[in-house]
């Protein structure tokens, strides 16, 4: 017995055990920690990809704490509501967690913090989920970066610190209750979509050590260039792993110093550009539901998504091929290339002339890597509603886009089966995930274009200048 109080460690998206500030807090001393789950509104609101992903990481991180000598708690409620039944029942007298930037989490966040220290209980939280907490990136004149390209200048020389190890774990005396996580049914919305997402997800800590291992080992120098290649496995594919915090940012940010030149500072650009995404959640919040600037208020953007464009977009059925592969690999992998995701997006915006929103919410719904920030600022910078120094007349057309970063059609021929004498068992497992009412066959026809790449290009940019005048 350590007769010391427990700590209540309350994870959230921060799966792993290594390089973990709030944890190391926690186990400091020998002190007992309890790790707690909590599903709450924040996580109830999430789509049905990240919620069945979210599944994957807590069974993973269940079995490591188990190894590590300790377990999981899993509780269903509001937040304070739990943590206090948790001191109640436990004796903790401090509650530690990793902080959160998007609005939601951070309200939340808030009104525990301020709900426990009522309660006179020691509630802190630290960093963890970022390289460089928002309110110390400043500019000159001390406001917050508007732009990316100043940003990672400001950011990119910085000292940090080295990853913290993995503490030694003590449990308490005696272990509260803990709900099942299959009677939480988080990947029942996935329906039978699920068996076909699970091929391509390897969850957990060690899965995203391994995977970047093999990227800096075989990849990394050549990051630069074949990061924007469609067919090739030229990315780091971290982000499912960042975005439930199974590896830390600066985890990855130190061993990629282990490698020199373009690739890996590009790498490491990348990582700011997820930082940048956070730092203008924290400081201009409304980015997340709103345009960010507020000119864009009256843009005449279509926001109906029972439209037939917005249908056959979501379902890869616009004639477009490259945009269509690209929807039917975000359906079948929960995950997108990062260039085919400017492609899908820049499309549904500027040739369709949809709102961005409808973009971000299907994409809430459909990737297993789903991140508030990272998902936000994406969707706004391409629609131009942004931060970007060039926004709406940046229209990507998707034959040139395809020729350039697909030129022997891999990619398409990887997720389109119509019209394909020989379909792919990638093009195939498509038609194996979606719902049966979508009624697609890959023996329907090739579809048609729904509109013209330079009718739609014209369309968006007379809109624009009508909106300017």
């Amino acid at each position: 017995m350590s007769g010391k109080s427990p700590c209540i460690m309350w994870f959230r998206r921060d799966l792993r055990l290594a390089d973990h500030p709030a944890l190391r807090a926690a186990a400091e001393g020998g002190r007992p920690v309890v790790p707690v789950f909590i599903r709450d509104a924040v996580v109830d609101d999430m789509g049905a990809a990240p919620r069945w992903r979210l599944e994957r990481g807590l069974e993973v991180f269940a079995e490591a704490l188990e190894t590590a000598g300790s377990r999981l708690v899993l509780r269903a409620g509001p937040a304070l509501e739990v943590l206090r039944e948790l001191v109640e029942e436990t004796g903790a007298d401090t509650i530690y967690w990793s902080r959160l930037y998007e609005p939601a989490a951070r309200e939340r966040d808030e009104r525990v913090k301020a709900g426990l220290r009522d309660d006179g209980l020691e509630a802190r939280s630290f960093p963890g989920h970022l390289l460089f907490e928002p309110w110390t990136v400043e500019t000159g004149q001390g406001g917050y970066y508007k732009v990316f390209t100043p940003y990672w200048k400001a950011v990119k020389g910085r000292d940090l610190p080295a990853p913290c190890p993995k503490p030694d774990l003590t449990a308490p005396d005696r272990w509260p209750r803990s709900d099942r996580l299959a009677d939480w049914g988080l990947a029942r919305a996935m329906n039978r979509g699920a068996a076909v997402v699970a091929e391509h997800v390897d969850a957990g800590e060690a899965a995203a050590n391994r995977r970047f291992g093999q990227f800096v080992a075989r990849r990394i120098d050549d990051y630069a260039g074949a990061r924007d290649m469609l067919a090739e496995d030229g990315t780091s594919g971290m982000s499912q792993y960042l975005t439930l915090g199974e590896i830390s940012p600066l985890t990855l940010w130190t061993r990629s110093l282990d490698a020199s030149g373009e690739g890996a500072e590009t790498f490491r650009k990348e990582l700011a550009w997820r930082e940048f995404s956070h730092h203008l959640v924290f400081h201009t919040p409304h980015i997340t539901e709103e345009n960010w600037r507020e000119e864009w208020r009256d843009f005449p953007w279509n926001d109906d998504d029972r439209r037939k464009e917005v249908i056959a977009w979501k379902r890869g059925r616009t004639g477009e091929p490259v945009v269509d592969a690209a929807m039917r690999e975000l359906f079948v992998t929960g995950r997108m290339h990062n260039r085919a995701r400017m492609i899908v997006a820049s499309y549904l915006c500027k040739h369709l002339l949809c709102h961005w929103r409808i973009g971000q919410k299907w994409f809430e719904e459909c990737l297993v890597d789903w991140d508030p920030a990272s998902n936000a600022l994406g969707w706004q910078w391409v629609a131009g509603s942004g931060p970007d120094a060039a926004p709406y007349f940046r229209v990507f057309n998707p034959e040139t886009q395809a020729e350039r970063f697909d030129p022997d059609r891999a990619c398409r021929r990887r997720w389109l089966a119509e019209g394909e004498a020989q379909p792919t068992r990638t093009a195939l497992s498509y038609f194996d995930a979606i719902p049966r009412s979508w009624r697609m066959d890959p023996g329907d026809p090739v579809p048609d274009r729904i509109v013209g790449l330079k009718e739609g290009r014209d369309r968006a940019l007379a809109a624009y200048e009508e909106a300017r005048s």
